[in-house]
């Protein structure tokens, strides 16, 4: 998982151009505990 940074327990991903063709827009992914939203340009 490509995480940018951690903090306080909130997590930041963010996914780009993957091979596997999951992920086909840049967006990031921010997570804490069971929480978690999803950010698109």
């Amino acid at each position: 998982m490509p995480i940018i940074s951690q903090f306080y327990g909130i997590v930041i991903t963010m996914y780009y151009n993957e091979t596997n063709g999951k992920h086909h827009i840049p967006h990031i992914h921010v997570r804490y505990n069971n929480d978690k939203i999803v950010l698109l340009k």
